[in-house]
């Protein structure tokens, strides 16, 4: 796709993963997400994916929004589902492909494009699945793309950080911004540089309403990490168990006020 078809904000996305492709490694994906016995149910991620593998993903037709480096494709093609899976940079893409590689998996399609336009046929998939990526775009001309390419009643899958508005207003208060961000970032992330784009923003109480508004019902809502990656590292499980188990206790209510992160599941409307 030529740059000069992008949005301002696509390019930026673009030149962004330019530089942050240069620290992923094309080394093979580990599999335990799908074949550990040992569950991380304190986690998003994982307890998305035990959801994942209690389906029937054989020949299903599977669409990976925004597959960045290509774990959740590939995870997919293991589980006998014939995937295709896109993203905006190229830079990205060549990564994915590799680990797929490398991953001795074939069966899946990468494609270059925005989400907001797709290649994609009318009523082509199954299953939809969006991982981080609607928080970096505009989600109601991706909704509209997604609900095209879709089968009447196809699955809509998304694990995205989220912060609802009220709490989202604490984190961008001056003395937050200024003086104790940039300290738990420092307990967070150590050195490393936090995988943050310019324009990416945390979905908040709206934007998921914006995408519930696409969807013709919703089966499972979910949320996590109540202080995990706020100011608490998610590597430290017995920590992240309390911290889950607290937002348990929330209810979904409580946990759509001070939650970090949504997995939301849906269907897609019947035509």
């Amino acid at each position: 796709m030529s740059n000069t078809e992008l949005t301002d904000r696509q390019r930026r996305e673009v030149e962004y993963h330019k530089g942050h492709a240069t620290l992923q490694k094309a080394d093979p994906i580990k599999f335990d997400v799908l074949y550990s016995p040992k569950r991380r149910w304190w986690n998003a991620y994982w307890d998305l994916w035990t959801y994942l593998t209690s389906l029937d993903l054989k020949e299903k037709r599977v669409l990976v929004v925004g597959c960045g480096g290509g774990d959740d494709a590939i995870l997919f093609a293991a589980l006998g589902a014939k995937v295709s899976a896109f993203d905006l940079s190229p830079d990205m893409l060549t990564i994915a492909r590799a680990r797929a590689s490398a991953s001795d998996v074939r069966d899946i399609d990468f494609g270059e494009m925005p989400s907001e336009r797709l290649d994609y046929r009318d009523a082509e998939f199954d299953l939809v699945f969006a991982r981080d990526i609607l928080h970096h775009v505009d989600i109601p001309q991706t909704m509209r793309e997604v609900t095209r390419v879709a089968k009447p009643g196809a699955l809509f899958v998304a694990d995205e950080i989220y912060s609802h508005s009220f709490t989202d207003h604490i984190r961008h208060a001056g003395w937050v911004e200024n003086w104790l961000y940039p300290r738990v970032q420092k307990i967070i992330y150590g050195n490393k540089k936090p995988y943050i784009t310019e324009d990416e923003r945390k979905m908040t109480e709206v934007d998921i309403g914006l995408v519930k508004g696409f969807l013709a019902g919703i089966s499972r809502e979910k949320y996590f990490n109540f202080l995990v990656t706020r100011l608490i590292s998610d590597n430290h499980p017995s920590l992240n168990r309390v911290d889950r188990i607290l937002l348990m206790l929330l209810g979904k209510r409580g946990g759509k006020i001070v939650a970090g992160r949504i997995v939301l599941v849906g269907n897609m409307p019947s035509r």
